[in-house]
């Protein structure tokens, strides 16, 4: 299988990309400087996370995922800063196709560039991006109902709540709800890939 050429976006402020196996070490340093700050809101991690091999093995999965149409993991960089430090995350995952269309986004941003617009400027492009060359009909966002920031963000960029799952995943040592969101393509065209 060839693996297809990193999806880049660019924007005002940012750049997201799919960085090759040697940007490791920047993707560990943003999760290391973030560990706390994430925790509350995501999964628990396996064991070697933070380690750089790691990261290797995932961004080369990555590539081979997106052949697959399985998903689209891109990693957020500042625009024209020296050494360009990764600042966030934005991932598509669990593509769905034929009769749905379908795939879930997750996000997160730098606690220290959080107040500035910059995660809505990279979803923006990013769910352009997945609605024109995924051809995407449906992006679906999930979050805890204490998470403010994310609610206020999602209805900024048109996701509509359809729901409110129970125990939905286990995050930081218990199961917690979850509000249910998604977002629909306006001008999805057909026909649907398998």
């Amino acid at each position: 299988m060839s693996l297809p050429s990193p999806v880049l976006l660019t924007t005002e402020h940012l750049v997201l990309t799919m960085p090759p196996a040697h940007d490791a070490t920047r993707l560990v340093s943003y999760f290391e400087r973030n560990r706390n700050h994430l925790a509350p809101w995501e999964p628990e991690r396996p064991t070697d996370f933070y380690e750089v091999s790691y990261w290797e093995k995932q961004l080369e999965s990555n590539r081979r995922e997106l052949a697959e149409d399985r998903s689209l993991r891109l990693v957020v960089f500042p625009r024209g800063e020296e050494g360009r430090p990764v600042i966030g995350v934005v991932n598509f995952n669990a593509f769905i196709r034929g009769a749905f269309q379908a795939c879930y986004l997750g996000y997160s941003l730098d606690r220290a560039r959080q107040g500035r617009g910059l995660m809505s400027e990279a979803l923006r492009a990013a769910i352009e991006h997945a609605f024109e060359s995924l051809h995407m009909h449906r992006i679906m966002a999930n979050y805890k109902p204490d998470n403010e920031r994310s609610a206020r963000l999602l209805e900024r960029l048109g996701f509509v709540r359809e729901g409110y799952a129970r125990e939905y995943l286990h995050i930081d040592g218990a199961w917690c709800d979850h509000v249910l969101t998604a977002l629909v393509n306006p001008s999805w065209t057909g026909p649907p890939r398998e």
